[in-house]
């Protein structure tokens, strides 16, 4: 039984983001948190410092935003630990990741991002993903950087309709 209800708070971020299959932003984990009223938000914040302190976690940016996975650490930790999350606080991560499933796919799983390549040209990164799977990755090269932004501000609209427009015309019969 758990009595530090800083140890809960960091099984149930490495439980919510096992359940995800998908990276999360720290305000979507955040706003369940906030949203069911277990902690407030510094003490949120303190435990994923401490999370990625310990390695049970780790953390990417894409443009500005932090996406956190668990790592085998962390696996490894809920493994021995998860039994401790009461069956009501897994049921309120259960619903609300089937509540936001599509929403946190979206936001987490339709990425893109620029960087300089060299002293005229722009690489936008483009990318989909479905869980851990990457379905489609693209690299363009691109001549500003309002281009490249503009190509990043777009991607998360258009990128559907990209994705089925590069499958059928690489699947289509002759």
């Amino acid at each position: 039984m758990i009595t530090d209800p800083q140890v809960l708070y960091k099984l149930m971020i490495l439980y919510m983001l096992r359940q995800a299959n998908l990276p999360m932003s720290n305000e979507q984990i955040s706003e369940f948190f906030l949203s069911k009223d277990y902690t407030n938000y510094m003490t949120l914040q303190q435990a994923f410092g401490e999370l990625l302190d310990a390695h049970l976690i780790k953390t990417s940016k894409v443009r500005n935003i932090s996406r956190y996975e668990i790592t085998n650490e962390g696996e490894e930790t809920l493994s021995f630990f998860g039994n401790d999350i009461s069956d009501a606080i897994k049921e309120d991560i259960h619903q609300f990741l089937r509540d936001n499933r599509i929403r946190l796919r979206n936001e987490m799983g339709i990425t893109a991002d620029y960087r300089k390549s060299s002293a005229t040209d722009y690489d936008v990164e483009c990318e989909i993903k479905e869980g851990k799977v990457t379905l489609m990755k693209m690299l363009l090269s691109v001549p500003s950087e309002e281009q490249a932004r503009i190509i990043c501000n777009r991607w998360q609209s258009c990128s559907q309709e990209v994705y089925s427009s590069v499958m059928q015309a690489l699947l289509q019969d002759q």
